[in-house]
């Protein structure tokens, strides 16, 4: 597992001249492989997998026992990187107890760390994790689990009293004991802000370049999946359309008869052939 140890992350930050974090969303073992021997400091086992992975509209669907069945994916591959795991909805919202059952579910399937929305009504669940041995990343901005309290996926902190609020909300979870910060879909002065005022990094995905990290998903950077687009997404490669043409090829060699080819079929020494009754293309003896 990684030797990037929580304490390592609290105190990366770029304006103490460290190189900013670099986090990928990845929900299982070839990804993240993929991420670690790429490079990757962090994978965040994200509820995002609710539509990137299941097919659902929103992060809402997804369970405690999905993630902890893609965070123990992600952590059987032994990545190089920290793996954090994402607490989804209404799996911290009822109470402290079962608050921390669910956060230890998560470090039990593998997770280093886990991760929860939200600001300051926040702050017991995340005292009550910590207090539990277990380190928390925190989460402001744009929150997929509030997207009906939101109005949508819709850019948060564009008005002064609500950016204000969100740099409240970032040195009260410091404050708390996270270990980091992801800040999502908020104008970019607002995540240089937030950054400036704590002194754990913060990781940015549609928050500007003046965060101490960055994280994109796994499928979004790669082009596997195109049902969403946010504007923030930068495409490193378009495997999706390259899968397409490789099982469409794959397909046309399988009805022209091309596949499987002589060299891609196991053969019969002719001893065994022999005792089969095989004798070459066809049968003898009548």
């Amino acid at each position: 597992m990684s030797n990037l140890t929580v304490p390592a992350i609290r105190g990366r930050k770029v304006r103490n001249g460290d190189s900013p974090l670099v986090m990928v969303t990845a929900y299982d073992a070839p990804g993240a492989r993929f991420a670690s021997d790429a490079g990757a400091d962090l994978i965040l086992v994200g509820d995002s997998l609710a539509m990137v992975v299941l097919g659902y509209e929103d992060t809402l669907q997804v369970t405690v026992d999905d993630m902890a069945h893609h965070v123990a994916a992600v952590a059987r591959a032994r990545p190089g990187a920290h793996v954090t795991g994402d607490l989804p909805w209404m799996s911290y919202h009822v109470s402290e107890a079962e608050t921390v059952q669910n956060a230890a579910r998560l470090v039990r399937a593998g997770a280093q760390s886990v991760k929860l929305e939200g600001g300051r009504k926040r702050l017991p669940m995340i005292e009550k994790i910590i207090a539990a041995e277990i380190p928390v990343m925190g989460h402001i901005g744009l929150t997929p689990q509030s997207l009906h309290a939101m109005g949508g996926f819709k850019v948060q902190g564009r008005r002064y009293e609500a950016a204000r609020q969100l740099v409240q909300a970032a040195k009260a979870i410091e404050h708390a004991g996270c270990f980091a910060l992801v800040v999502e879909g908020v104008p970019a002065p607002v995540a240089e802000q937030v950054t400036e005022a704590i002194d754990i990094p913060t990781i940015g995905i549609g928050a500007g370049p003046r965060c101490d990290g960055q994280v994109l998903v796994y499928h979004d950077l790669l082009g596997l999946q195109d049902r969403l687009a946010p504007k923030f997404v930068r495409r490193y490669a378009d495997l999706g359309a390259a899968s397409v043409d490789a099982i469409a090829r794959f397909a046309a060699d399988v009805r022209s008869g091309a596949f499987p080819a002589d060299a891609e079929s196991y053969h019969l020494t002719p001893d065994e052939a022999a005792a089969f009754g095989i004798f070459g293309p066809e049968r003898s003896g009548g």
